[in-house]
């Protein structure tokens, strides 16, 4: 029986049906299923201003294959525009909030699938968590990649018009090249062009199943991105009438290989976050332990931006994550027996790609030439993050570090000082009360490690922090720090001047002070007032869990 019939039939159907009357339904349409096609459309940000025109594809094919299709819109927050301002705060908090509002609007009408259309990082993973609480029928569809800006024969993206501040203020470049790469980094619709988070989270979705194949790696502006969406809507009616749900496909073996293909690919950090959100929502035990030991397994092949050279549309070119997929299913790194929204197993989708990469490219490359023989996001414990932390090490050529710490209570305070040339090789950059609870709402780093690179420090300086890091992050930087400074962790508790050691090899982070010195500086800590009382994020900081439970806001 359909969800809807509770509307469609039940014993307040006169009404009910009068209403539904409004908004087009005639005397046939009551039978048929009823789908929420959830809308991020904005102009606020690039990566969700092209998303209408699918949504529209999507409604028409929907309605075409049997199906009422029902639109609403849900939010979004441009993260690239609200980096290194106090906007920024709500960048994570956005995920939960879309989350709701698909949950709230699906749920109060009855309806039978959703289909959630995205673009920016947090409407992949609050989309997600929403059809796991949900598990209705559910596929996503994603607004796609932009292309990649050009300026000199080079690929340009967001994050380097970032960096180009740090090269400015290094007096490496003046400012016509600094306008310039302004100007040129973002050229038209998609959302932001390199590995970073919105092209990890597709990555991670297309592979465990609940978006088409190829589908992650489209660029935004070419047409075969609407017609993914237009079969994406059918695939879904047909997932309505076989009762394939998302808890039927988000099984342990599905997040294991969505943490293979994010290592394979080298993504974002912040894919941790998201997939140890996802798994909690879902029912699935996985622990941030699980993502170091995919890592032990599971090389680097693809050779892409932010530490790479290509983008995604580059990957895409050749062969996109099918292809990637199939080079780790061919090497025993990936579970076939997987099921996908469209009631196939991965054996059966990857069963006509080819085993090697195309010839006469790099962009992926075959196992036994990976760029790294082991994933770059490990994860690092030590008595400054007991919890755990996640240390990002490509384009990293020692990922080892031992120095000083410069202590920043925010991340504004720490650009401030390595723009006027305050950090120095060798240090230890520590930026704390930026987590979940702290900051609160756990913003990105990217400022600051961008102009970390731009001024040529990326492999001098170790950065750690216990709010995130952007997808196009990328150096000797650790973020994630658990227990968070502002519930009294230990990176709380480090001084001006302290040793720190950060090892990747060892998988370690310490702080290199006595037991008995911390113990008596945590005698004496003196927990932060809270930065917000009421709103959102006052709501949030009362709610949210620690980073290494994926900062939920709905605990048990």
């Amino acid at each position: 029986m359909l969800r809807s019939d509770a509307i469609t039939k039940g014993i307040q159907r006169s009404p009910n049906r009068a209403m539904l009357r409004a908004v087009g339904f005639g005397d046939a349409d009551f039978g048929k299923p009823i789908i929420g096609i959830a809308n991020g459309y904005s102009t606020i940000t690039p990566c969700n201003i092209g998303l209408d025109d699918l949504t529209r594809r999507a409604e028409k094919a929907a309605r075409d294959a049997g199906a009422m299709p029902q639109t609403f819109g849900t939010i979004t927050v441009s993260d690239g525009i609200s980096m290194g301002t106090e906007g920024m705060k709500y960048s994570l908090v956005s995920r939960e909030v879309i989350a709701d509002a698909i949950e709230t609007a699906c749920n109060a009408q009855s309806m039978d699938g959703v289909l959630a259309v995205g673009g920016c990082d947090k409407n992949m993973p609050g989309a997600m968590l929403a059809m796991a609480r949900m598990n209705i029928p559910a596929i996503f569809v994603y607004g796609g990649t932009i292309k990649p800006g050009k300026l000199g024969g080079c690929d340009l993206t967001v994050v380097s018009a970032f960096e180009a501040v740090g090269q400015y203020t290094a007096g490496k470049i003046d400012e016509e090249r600094l306008t310039a790469v302004e100007k040129n980094a973002c050229p038209g619709v998609g959302s932001c062009g390199g590995m970073f988070t919105a092209n990890t989270m597709s990555s991670a979705i297309e592979s465990m199943g609940l978006s088409l194949p190829y589908s992650s790696t489209m660029a935004a502006e070419d047409p075969e991105k609407a017609d993914s969406a237009a079969r994406s809507a059918e695939v879904l009616v047909e997932a309505i009438g076989s009762n394939i749900r998302p808890l039927d496909l988000l099984t342990r073996e599905a997040f294991e290989n969505a943490i293979a293909v994010i290592m394979a690919v080298g993504g974002s950090t912040n894919a941790v976050l998201h997939l140890l959100a996802i798994a909690r929502t879902a029912g699935v035990s996985l622990s941030i332990d699980d993502f170091e030991i995919i890592r032990q397994k599971v090389p680097v092949i693809c050779d892409l931006k932010p530490s790479g050279r290509y983008v995604t549309t580059d990957l895409h070119a050749a062969g996109g994550i099918p292809q990637v997929m199939k080079l780790l299913l061919d090497a025993g790194l990936l579970h076939g027996d997987c099921r996908t929204i469209e009631g196939r197993t991965l054996h059966e989708v990857l069963a006509e790609v080819p085993s090697e990469p195309p010839a006469g490219q790099d962009v992926i490359r075959p196992l036994s030439k990976p760029l790294y023989a082991k994933g770059h996001l490990a994860v690092l414990k030590g008595n400054l993050a007991p919890e755990g932390c996640v240390a990002k090490i490509s384009g990293v050529k020692n990922p080892v570090h031992t120095g000083p710490a410069r202590v920043f209570e925010c991340e504004e305070d720490c650009l401030a000082a390595i723009l006027d040339g305050q950090v120095d090789d060798g240090d230890v950059v520590v930026i704390r009360n930026e987590g979940p609870v702290g900051g609160p709402g756990m913003r990105e780093m990217l400022s600051p490690t961008a102009a970390i690179i731009g001024q040529g420090l990326g492999n001098k300086v170790a950065l750690i922090t216990d709010g995130r890091f952007s997808g196009g992050t990328y150096g000797m930087v650790v973020g994630h720090v658990a227990p968070e400074a502002a519930v009294g962790g230990t990176i709380a508790l480090v001084q001006e001047g302290d040793n720190i050691t950060v090892d990747a090899h060892q998988l370690l982070i310490e702080l290199n002070v006595d037991a008995s010195e911390l113990e008596r500086r945590r005698a004496a800590w003196i927990r932060p007032e809270p930065r917000y009382r009421t709103g959102v994020l006052g709501k949030y900081a009362k709610l949210v869990s620690s980073s290494s439970q994926g900062a939920v806001t709905d605990q048990s």
